[in-house]
């Protein structure tokens, strides 16, 4: 049985949630926290630390990592009116929609300085195909990328400060804050750079690939990252982050959303850049009961925007679908560039897929719908 958070809609099975003795998870008490949280001091320590690296027209101030999404639009917005000059470094995702490219150039509209990094698609087609077969997730190649590149980035445009968004354990504020050895390093990098236990060494060794195709995803040497004294801080921690808010200052300043909910979520504001995130977030689904709409239903019913039976009937209607399109591209043309058919995906759904939390039949075989689509044991605590 799946047992969920008695406040929001996330089931115990999320890695690194803990559900507490009164039911509530972690991620929920650490909402409540955030009412004590005097964030007029934290904007005061934010311009603090961002003074320190202000770099007066010499360099950059700061790179600002950005995909065009929302969030990272966001970012940019911040920074320019707290009066920095910064670089903004994409990693371009695996498969980019049509709207990820409009939200590219807006953020270049804002008047900034902007490096696109591409990495070799034949290469990254084939990681994606790794990751997808090895460790169940075919953007191990993104979610790498979107680290090393601009780590990379400021090593060699020698610029120490990152900006980052969110702060994933909503704990601290990053190296930067720190008031001594507040540089970034290798291990602080890889905790929070997703590498699910597939390391960019093994790529060479177990698959062939040349190590020099695998620069884009290899992180800079301790010693490089304390030559330039590179170090990041989460602007989430300094300012009361909320994806909603964040979207409507985007859309502001010429952020496009899609035509409707995105597939597998329940809001048109998020993950609009790559078609593979529909067979990303599937896989998630698949290997522990949630997926996009539970996220973001959980993040509303968090801010008192929807109750718990609204989340519950938003989650039960559009979560875990099996990803026939994803930003109107249907799945053959995803699967393309990986040389692989929907039967061949299929089986390895099947193969990832945590029996234990979905219906089977009496000869332990998993119940799908006429979409393919499978049914959790059980949706609430009840």
């Amino acid at each position: 049985m799946l047992k969920y958070c008695v406040r929001c809609v996330m089931p115990h099975t999320k890695p690194d949630l803990h559900i507490d003795e009164e039911g509530i998870c972690n991620a929920c008490r650490s909402i409540e926290k955030r009412k004590e949280v005097d964030w007029d001091q934290r904007h005061q320590e934010l311009l603090t630390v961002l003074e320190k690296y202000r770099k007066n027209g010499t360099n950059w101030d700061c790179i600002v990592p950005v995909s065009g999404g929302k969030d990272s639009t966001y970012q940019v917005i911040r920074m320019l009116q707290l009066g920095l000059n910064p670089l903004c470094v994409t990693s371009t995702t695996c498969d980019l929609s049509e709207i990820g490219r409009k939200n590219i150039e807006n953020i270049k509209k804002l008047g900034v300085d902007y490096v696109e990094f591409s990495p070799n698609p034949l290469v990254r087609a084939k990681l994606n195909k790794i990751g997808l077969v090895e460790v169940g997730d075919i953007s191990w190649p993104e979610h790498v990328g979107i680290f090393t590149i601009p780590v990379r980035a400021a090593v060699q445009y020698n610029v120490p400060l990152i900006v980052w968004g969110e702060n994933p354990q909503n704990e601290y504020g990053g190296p930067a804050a720190a008031s001594d050895n507040n540089t970034l390093t290798r291990r602080w990098l890889e905790e929070f750079g997703g590498l699910l236990g597939m390391r960019v060494a093994d790529l060479t060794e177990s698959y062939g690939i040349e190590a020099r195709h695998l620069l884009p995803y290899q992180y800079p040497s301790d010693e490089e990252l304390q030559r330039v004294g590179v170090t990041g801080l989460f602007l989430g921690h300094y300012l009361p982050w909320d994806g909603l808010s964040n979207a409507l200052i985007a859309q502001a300043n010429g952020f496009v959303t899609f035509d409707q909910p995105v597939e597998g979520s329940m809001v048109n504001y998020e993950n609009l850049d790559n078609h593979q995130t529909g067979i990303h977030d599937y896989f998630k689904y698949l290997k522990f009961g949630f997926s996009r709409a539970t996220d973001i239903a959980c993040l509303h019913v968090r801010r008192n925007r929807i109750t718990r039976q609204d989340a519950l009937e938003i989650v039960k209607a559009r979560d875990g679908k099996f990803p026939w399109t994803y930003l109107g591209k249907p799945i053959e043309k995803i699967l393309e560039p990986l040389d692989m058919t929907v039967d061949e995906f299929i089986k390895i759904c099947d193969k990832f897929t945590n029996k234990k939390i979905f219906k089977k039949d009496a000869s332990g075989s998993l119940i799908k719908d006429k979409y393919g689509n499978l049914e959790k044991i059980n949706y609430d605590n009840a």
